[in-house]
């Protein structure tokens, strides 16, 4: 532990008006409510008011000028327990929060008014956000749905999942976190959403893709075939002489668009022969002239 004298920057011999104003001075400059997320200023003002904490008592700065405590409070050898935390939220040290600052109240100046209203927001608090993860199919993130999620304390908490989700958005469910102090409301549940993979669609953006195998038949003479959506199967038109890699389009069945109306979803065709291979499907290309003519390496 540092030299109570030496954090306060104060002599041995200081009077306790000195060291009160020394004390005074740096707390006005490390104070956690004067430098929010500064960690660095927030232990540097533990050890301030750890240093105040027994110089200010003039019991405690008698005992520990005469050797009998140590910085930290603590009773000098034999005896070795450690009576005080003062960095503890519950030590019971004076200046660990705003409460221990009354003798500093009756000045009308910029520190006193932040004490006390840091003290009144104490006092009335808002609850904690609390965070959860909820995870959800991908055709719920296109078409929307309700969910409920199972609380640790065994409470539930209904969801409604927007359309058009992707992974990563945070839902807000206003004043359903944790509950606060005195007139402070409840805080939110934050819920973040996950999106889980389906190996049929791939999204890019509002479009939706997929890939679909198609017979021979229907890729060389056509038809109507069923196709899988995010929002359910749907019927499309195959055009005769259809190849692999021929791509349709199945309009407005992709995600909803933020400013409305939605994305499109494109087919991208895979001819499939049958297997195990069909001997009149052999016979017919064994005897077809015009398919072994073509090459389609030199027409690519």
């Amino acid at each position: 532990m540092k030299n109570p004298y030496e954090v306060l920057g104060v002599s041995a011999g200081a009077s306790a008006s000195e060291i009160q104003s020394a004390y005074r001075k740096l707390a006005k400059k490390l104070h956690p409510d004067l430098n929010p997320g500064d960690k660095s200023a927030e232990e540097k003002f533990k050890e301030v008011a750890a240093a105040y904490g027994l110089l200010g008592d003039a019991d405690k700065r008698k005992r520990f000028d005469a050797g009998e405590i140590d910085a930290s409070g603590a009773e000098r050898p034999p005896r070795q327990n450690y009576y005080r935390d003062y960095a503890g939220a519950d030590s019971g040290h004076a200046y660990a929060n705003t409460s221990g600052f009354s003798d500093f109240m009756d000045n009308d100046d910029v520190f006193a008014d932040l004490l006390r209203r840091s003290q009144r927001a104490q006092t009335n608090r808002r609850g904690e956000d609390m965070h959860y993860r909820l995870a959800i199919a991908f055709s719920e993130s296109i078409a929307g749905a309700s969910k409920r999620i199972t609380l640790p304390d065994g409470g539930t908490l209904d969801v409604k999942i927007p359309p058009g989700l992707v992974s990563g958005q945070t839902l807000r469910l206003k004043g359903k976190g944790a509950p606060g102090r005195g007139s402070g409301g409840p805080g939110d549940a934050l819920i973040e959403v996950e999106v889980l993979p389906d190996p049929r669609f791939t999204r890019e953006g509002d479009d939706i893709a997929i890939e679909l195998a198609v017979s021979l038949s229907e890729a060389v003479l056509g038809g109507r075939i069923r196709v899988p959506t995010a929002t359910g199967a749907v019927t499309m038109a195959v055009p005769k002489g259809s190849n692999t890699g021929t791509v349709l389009r199945l309009k407005g069945k992709g995600a909803p668009k933020r400013g409305g109306g939605s994305g499109d979803q494109f087919v991208k065709l895979k001819v499939v022969l049958p297997s195990p291979p069909d001997p009149e499907l052999e016979a017919f290309v064994s005897g077809w002239a015009k398919g072994k003519a073509f090459d389609p390496r030199e027409e690519g």
